[in-house]
């Protein structure tokens, strides 16, 4: 997974507007009284978030399966002059030297994660990790989003440097849904393909709160995608907002 998929990762994200996720997230922490300086996002992907981030003057460890992700997040970083920690690490199985005081998982990586267990371990990471009434900011894609916009479609895009072919197959009973890409990318005067097959598991709210009341964390909020407003039942992507209490 995520593959040749990171060199193409930026042009077929270039509608994310990073520095509006930032501030979404300063808003998030400054609304939950938290005034913290370092923060590690778990998923980080080629590294577009922690690097806005880290231009707002934060200390931000960023970590990532992929080693590719990781070398056009490193890349990125260095032609801007900044000082971030990256690290090839599995999210739910990852290690640091000391506490954070705000942990982000975003652009639903917390979907990625199709086994319960799986989730039960980040959670324990996540508390032991964190500082105490530290935040962790974490977006799902919802429900309604798998079962009617995502569902059983094909989406694609014709560009001059990449095309892609996206067909997605959602099992409603297992809720998993698997995405098969296709890319062509320019190499010059010819197009290289590329495959990738991609896997996301929907949760329910009720789900994602037994989730968190099993652990340490405090659930504070839910809100709707990059709002301070509750989610509808036709909301696309929701974002959880919960505390650690004990220290």
């Amino acid at each position: 997974m995520y593959n040749n998929f990171a060199y193409v990762y930026d042009e077929l994200t270039r509608d994310i507007d990073y520095r509006k996720w930032a501030d979404y997230v300063e808003r998030l922490m400054k609304k939950h009284q938290v005034n913290g300086s370092m923060i590690l996002e778990l998923g980080c992907g080629t590294g577009s978030f922690g690097i806005e981030m880290a231009r707002r003057g934060y200390e931000m460890i960023c970590l990532d399966l992929s080693t590719e992700m990781l070398d056009c997040a490193n890349e990125k970083a260095k032609k801007e002059g900044l000082d971030i920690l990256f690290l090839n690490q599995d999210m739910c199985n990852f290690e640091l030297y000391g506490t954070v005081d705000v942990i982000v998982c975003l652009l639903d990586s917390f979907n990625y994660l199709t086994k319960e267990t799986q989730i039960q371990k980040l959670f324990k990471l996540v508390q032991n990790y964190l500082n105490p009434n530290g935040l962790f900011i974490f977006d799902v894609n919802t429900c309604y989003k798998f079962e009617n916009i995502l569902s059983d479609n094909l989406f694609y895009e014709i560009g001059d440097n990449v095309t892609y072919l996206w067909e997605n197959e959602y099992n409603s009973k297992t809720k998993i849904a698997r995405f098969d890409l296709t890319f062509f990318v320019r190499q010059d005067m010819l197009y290289e393909r590329f495959d990738e097959t991609h896997f996301e598991r929907a949760y329910s709210h009720d789900e994602i709160m037994k989730f968190i009341n099993n652990s340490d964390l405090k659930f504070l909020a839910v809100y709707n995608e990059l709002k301070l407003s509750k989610p509808s039942e036709k909301s696309q992507r929701n974002f959880y907002v919960c505390k650690k209490v004990k220290s």
